[in-house]
């Protein structure tokens, strides 16, 4: 079950398959995937390059868009971005893009090529917070156009949420290692085991850099009232980012209750499956046609054997692991008693310390520039939480940034 957990699920495409999967591009003149990927990943022209052999050029035309396409190949959830507009759904299926996407970043991974190159150094220094999808690609594209950019990162590795969230079966942390080197050959420097608040305040960042971003994402769990002080109650970003760390040697009870329906929920009872719970049970606040977590994170959830309950809001836990739960529509209760509860009800950012006012989560200032040299971006920027949502925001924000800076 271990090296279940370990290794990458999604199989690689054999070029034989990816050419038969690229040759069912009809070659959109104004490609609706295209125009329907948030980080402008541009899969009509890099599809059309694997079509015609030209992997390479296709490994370009990714790199150039999107410093983090190996991780978004195998994280973001494509149908409902870039799949969704795909034309050839009115004929049979989307396209696989994402698989795609992967097969041309594990080329690229595969033959060490080097495509991105930084400008001449224009002397101004920038402070990135936070090493997550948006600290990353901010810190990169501001690289590119020359700038000298730090990263401050709280933890004692660099990533965030893709480092210490995603499960190894989804992204491994050695395609996160490598997406990260290639940021840091463009000459970004990051500071480790820091956090700014504490180690460091803003005002000393604001003095010594030309300007700041922050790009702090969602890395603490929501706890309900009801759980506080439960023995048995654990929050789902604990959860995986312990399972991550000891690389899956983490032993699980056999019955678990999981309260939550997103992605985060998703990843938590398809890694308990994966460590061995004989028992995982999933009751969601959501009904089915309400889901948030993605289709294919549903199914691989569902394959590997977990109880799914939709509808059903917990509203109180009684000694020895019983919580009980009423369904939102129909007249209906239900009990049950689990050796271990995690909690996958949301996230909030960690911002203790820092002078950043936030409504429902995000930054009150619009667009993404908080005033001063302050800039913001990621989870706590307006938007989707995902990752490929994360590296759009990073790119937006770099743009202001040199834009404020005098860069054209």
């Amino acid at each position: 079950m271990l090296k279940k957990y370990q290794q990458e699920h999604e199989a690689r495409y054999t070029p034989r398959l990816v050419m038969e999967e690229a040759s069912r591009c009809l070659l959109c003149l104004d490609a609706p995937c295209s125009s329907s990927c948030p980080a402008g990943t541009d899969p009509a022209k890099f599809i059309r390059s694997v079509r015609f052999k030209n992997v390479k050029g296709a490994a370009e035309t990714v790199r150039i868009n999107n410093l983090l396409g190996a991780i978004c190949a195998r994280v973001c959830p494509t149908e409902r971005y870039c799949q969704a507009g795909c034309s050839r759904s009115g004929i049979d299926k989307p396209i696989e893009i994402g698989r795609i996407q992967r097969y041309i970043t594990d080329f690229e991974a595969d033959l060490d090529m080097d495509i991105l190159e930084a400008k001449e150094g224009n002397g101004k220094k920038v402070a990135v917070i936070g090493s997550g999808p948006a600290g990353l690609t901010a810190a990169g594209e501001l690289a590119l156009l020359g700038y000298e950019v730090t990263i401050y990162e709280k933890e004692a590795k660099a990533g965030g949420y893709l480092r210490y969230g995603i499960p190894e079966y989804r992204l491994p942390n050695e395609v996160v290692d490598k997406e990260i080197e290639r940021i840091v050959k463009l000459g970004v420097d990051i500071v480790l085991n820091t956090k700014v608040g504490e180690d460091v305040t803003l005002e000393e960042l604001k003095k010594e850099y030309a300007a700041v971003v922050l790009a702090v994402g969602y890395s603490k769990g929501k706890m309900l009232p009801m759980f506080e002080g439960n023995r048995k109650v654990v929050l789902a970003v604990d959860f995986l980012k312990k399972v991550k760390d000891r690389k899956g040697n983490v032993k699980v009870p056999n019955n678990v209750l999981v309260i939550g329906g997103g992605d985060v929920a998703m990843d938590v009872v398809t890694t308990l499956k994966m460590l061995g719970a004989e028992q995982v049970t999933d009751v969601v606040y959501e009904t089915f046609a309400e889901f948030k977590a993605s289709k294919k994170e549903l199914e691989g959830a569902q394959k590997e054997g977990v109880s799914i309950i939709d509808g059903y809001v917990p509203v109180s836990t009684a000694r020895g692991g019983i919580v009980k739960f009423k369904h939102r529509y129909i007249n209906s209760e239900l009990k049950i008693k689990a050796d271990l509860i995690v909690l996958a009800v949301g996230q909030v950012a960690d911002l203790e310390k820092l002078p950043v006012e936030l409504e429902k989560g995000e930054v009150k200032a619009s667009g993404n520039h908080m005033g001063a040299n302050v800039f913001f971006a990621g989870d706590i920027g307006h938007g989707e939480k995902t990752v490929v949502y994360g590296v759009k925001l990073g790119k937006e924000v770099a743009k202001a940034v040199d834009a404020y800076l005098g860069g054209k």
